[in-house]
């Protein structure tokens, strides 16, 4: 697990490329060469979701890879790595460190002890995807190596607003001995860079870069409030 962090940047952007079963641009090699994109114009790290993703994504680019698999269970809300069988096979898929739901829900954080556990017996890294300044803590307890601020606004007792979350990664900031990793909602170059000037070790962005349908339908909505 050390050695994985050693080989990211001090700092830097990580570019989440992931693409929902729905979405336009899932499947094929289409993550894989945003992937490319992103490093070839500075990304110092990838973050995707599903295992076909994880494995292109190795094969096309040689920065470390950040993998989840994003699973709907009936009755439960946790949505990111929801289980060891998911850490499992995001291990064996080569990813460098496994991004889990690491949330005060449903006894989560008594029932992610063994998935850290198997990532860390396997060398790799875990970044625990947190909604709260008190969840964070929790993780860093449990031994976690990064620290993301992923779920802010998508808990019902978390911060609901269209803004990044900043005040939770300031606090994070200040407070963990771990790095800590601005993620969600960050849409302009001026938003990645106060995270960063905030404290953040590294910033994630996906939708603003990876997932055009949604940038698109910011431009349409700005465009019908004229």
């Amino acid at each position: 697990m050390e050695k994985t962090l050693k080989k990211l940047p001090k700092n830097g952007l990580i570019v989440s490329c992931q693409a929902l079963e729905h979405e336009p641009l899932h499947g094929g090699d289409t993550m894989a060469k945003m992937a490319r994109a992103a490093v070839q114009s500075g990304a110092i790290g990838i973050r995707t979701n599903g295992i076909d993703d994880i494995i292109r994504i190795k094969q096309e680019v040689d920065v470390p890879v950040i993998g989840l698999i994003k699973r709907d269970i009936p009755g439960s809300d946790i949505f990111i790595t929801p289980t060891l069988e998911e850490v499992k096979a995001i291990v064996s898929a080569g990813a460098d460190i496994v991004a889990l739901d690491i949330t005060d829900r449903e006894n989560r954080l008594e029932q992610v002890v063994p998935l850290i556990e198997y990532a860390h017996s396997h060398g790799v890294s875990v970044m625990a995807d947190i909604s709260t300044f008190e969840e964070g803590i929790a993780a860093e307890r449990l031994g976690v190596d990064l620290i993301g601020t992923t779920l802010s606004g998508y808990t019902p007792y978390s911060p609901q607003q269209e803004e990044p979350d900043f005040e939770l990664l300031a606090r994070l900031c200040q407070s963990v001995k771990i790095p800590v990793v601005a993620e969600g909602r960050i849409w302009t170059p001026e938003d990645a860079a106060k995270a960063m000037a905030t404290g953040a070790a590294y910033v994630v962005v996906g939708s603003a870069i990876t997932r055009p349908q949604l940038v698109t339908a910011r431009y349409v909505k700005a465009l019908s409030n004229i």
